[in-house]
């Protein structure tokens, strides 16, 4: 059961990091952008520890035992001032492949950059190996990194400076303190795109089905003009809750909101929900 709910939070970890982004290189006067077409991260999901339903880049410390796999379906909803966006479905992937290093991926499919009329299309998706680093199961400390490959999705490339690369890299590091049914959790990170981003939250395990978590973070990116720091910065408040329905299967639900963060920079409400599902490898 433990392991079904560290895969499930590993997956949903990069659930939500793709789909919902923030306006965070408009000036005040432009036109604002839906969240997937812009590369700062929003906790479209709650937090990640040992749950179903992470919080965007920070993740807790965990690491998939070998063998194991994990796959998830999820949609996500973010409602602005004076627009929204549905981004649906949201397929990630994540397979152990050693004692300390599991892989991952994060596909999803948003509104094409065309509107409406244009369907969709393909959204900027996260390829990473996260590595643990260190372990210790007395004191229950543990640290991971997170090497990722960031690729953009067409609408966040309008929104950037023209000629950027649509490949990125980033670096996410997670800690994490395990206090049997509690957990704490804290990361940080940086993507080559000029990206920087920091959080920690909180889960508990209320019961053998149920898992409710919490986090706040940080995201934003370094404006070109010193004079306005507030430009390309977002922060945000989430929860989640997970159930289990059985050893293999998991269901999620989360809200997040942003706090002290400017229209066009996506302030606004985000909800998630999906199904995790969960296969480990036969005990011999």
């Amino acid at each position: 059961m433990h392991r079904a709910a560290i895969a499930a939070g590993v997956i949903m970890a990069l659930a939500v990091s793709s789909p919902a982004y923030s306006q965070g290189n408009s000036q005040a006067h432009k036109k604002k952008a839906p969240p997937s077409h812009d590369p700062l991260p929003s906790s479209a999901a709650g937090t990640s520890t040992g749950g179903a339903a992470p919080f965007s880049w920070l993740d807790d410390a965990s690491v998939l035992e070998p063998g194991s796999v994990s796959v998830s379906v999820s949609m996500v909803r973010w409602q602005g001032p004076d627009t929204s966006e549905v981004v649906v479905p949201v397929v990630d992937a994540a397979i152990g492949l050693a004692k300390r290093l599991h892989l991952t991926a994060s596909v999803p499919r948003v509104p094409g950059s065309g509107g409406v009329e244009a369907g969709g299309e393909i959204g900027t998706s996260f390829f990473s190996a996260k590595i643990g680093m260190f372990d210790d199961p007395k004191r229950g400390v543990k640290l991971s990194v997170s090497p990722t490959l960031e690729l953009l999705g067409s609408g966040v490339l309008q929104s950037i400076e023209p000629g950027a690369n649509r490949l990125q890299f980033g670096l996410p590091v997670s800690a994490e303190l395990d206090r049997g049914a509690l957990r704490l959790f804290a990361g940080g990170g940086y993507f080559s795109g000029g990206v920087w981003f920091s959080g920690l939250g909180a889960g508990i395990r209320v019961n053998s089905k149920v898992f409710l978590s919490g986090s706040f973070s940080r995201a934003w990116r370094r404006a070109a003009v010193a004079e306005l720091p507030s430009d390309r910065d977002r922060n945000e408040v989430s929860g989640s809750a997970a159930f289990t329905v059985t050893p293999r299967v998991s269901v999620f639900g989360s809200l997040g909101r942003t706090i002290a963060t400017l229209d066009e920079n996506g302030a606004g409400t985000t909800l998630g929900c999906g199904l995790s599902l969960f296969f480990s490898p036969a005990i011999k």
